[in-house]
C-alpha cells in the first residue's frame, strides 16, 4: 500500500524526547545546585502519607477517576478500532498492478469481491471503495465519482466527530467536578466556627486544603485526557484521509471509459479489468 499512508508523528516523538532530555538535564542540575539536603528533606517533610491521602482521595477526586477511566476506556476501543480498520487496505480490494484500468463493468466484480471481502462490516475505506463504485456502475462515467467519494469521507469523518461526544463531555465534566470541590473547599474555609482564632485558622487551612486539591488532581486529568483525545482524533482522521488517498490511487486514477466499442475489453488475465 505504497504511498496510500499519511506522514506519521515520529518527529514529534523524537523531538519530545530531545526535549526531555534537555528539560530534565537542567532542572535536576538546578536542584542539586540551589536545593541541597535542606530543600528535599524540608519537602518530604511537607508530603507525608496523610497529606497524600487526602490530595488523591477526596470525593470529587474519586468523581473525577470515573470521568477519567469512563473516557479512557472508550478511546483505548476507538483506538483500535482504527488499527482494526487499517487491516482493510492489505485486504487488496483495488487492483493495484500499474497499468490496470477498471471499465465500468469490472465495478460490479470488485463488488461483489468487496463484500466477500469484507462481509459487509463497516469498514470506511470499503465505503468509499462501494460509493464509488456504485457510482461509476450506475453512471457508466467517470464524471463525479471523484466527489461522490470524497462526500462520502466527509459523512465519515462526521460521524467519528459526533460519536465522540461522551468524551467531549467527560473532558468538560472533570475540571468541572474540580470546581466542585473548590466551591466546597472555599465555603468550608469561610464557613469555620471555632471560637480560637489559632484553631480557626487551622480549620480554614484544611478546607483549603480540600479547595486546591480537588483543582490540582482535576485539571491534571484534564490535560491529560485532552492529549489522549486529541491523539485518537488524529488516528481517525488521518484513517480517512488514508483512505481517500487510497481510493485516488487505486480506484479514481484506474476508471476508463472507452471511446470506441471496441476498447471496451479488459485484458486483464482472469478480470475484466482493462489495461
Amino acid at each position: 500500500m505504497k504511498g496510500t499512508a499519511s506522514h506519521r508523528p515520529v518527529h514529534e516523538w523524537l523531538l519530545l524526547f530531545v526535549a526531555l532530555i534537555i528539560v530534565g538535564s537542567i532542572v535536576i542540575t538546578c536542584w542539586q545546585y540551589f536545593g541541597g539536603l535542606e530543600s528535599r528533606e524540608e519537602l518530604a517533610r511537607k508530603w507525608t502519607r496523610d497529606r497524600l491521602v487526602h490530595l488523591l482521595l477526596g470525593p470529587e477526586q474519586v468523581a473525577c477517576y470515573l470521568c477519567f477511566t469512563w473516557a479512557g476506556l472508550i478511546l483505548i476501543r476507538r483506538y483500535w478500532e482504527v488499527r482494526c480498520q487499517r487491516r482493510v487496505f492489505h485486504l487488496g480490494l483495488l487492483p493495484t498492478e500499474k497499468g490496470v484500468r477498471i471499465l465500468w463493468k469490472d465495478a460490479f466484480a470488485l463488488l461483489h469481491k468487496l463484500e466477500d471481502v469484507t462481509g459487509k462490516r463497516p469498514y470506511i475505506l470499503a465505503q468509499l471503495i462501494r460509493t464509488g463504485l456504485e457510482k461509476f456502475a450506475s453512471a457508466r462515467s467517470t464524471s463525479g465519482v471523484a466527489e461522490a467519494v470524497h462526500n462520502r469521507a466527509e459523512v465519515e469523518m462526521s460521524h467519528l466527530a459526533a460519536t465522540m461526544a461522551v468524551v467531549h463531555y467527560l473532558v468538560w465534566a472533570i475540571p468541572a467536578i474540580g470546581f466542585v470541590g473548590t466551591v466546597r473547599g472555599l465555603g468550608g474555609a469561610f464557613g469555620a466556627d471555632a471560637t480560637d482564632f489559632a484553631l480557626y485558622i487551622a480549620q480554614a487551612k484544611d478546607q483549603l486544603k480540600i479547595a486546591f486539591d480537588c483543582t490540582l488532581i482535576a485539571l491534571l486529568l484534564s490535560l491529560l485526557l485532552m492529549f489522549l483525545l486529541h491523539l485518537v482524533q488524529r488516528a481517525e482522521e488521518t484513517l480517512v484521509l488514508d483512505a481517500e488517498t487510497y481510493c485516488q490511487e487505486h480506484m479514481l486514477q484506474r476508471l476508463y471509459e472507452p471511446q470506441h466499442n471496441h476498447d471496451d475489453q479488459s485484458v486483464y488475465p482472469g478480470t475484466r479489468f482493462a489495461r
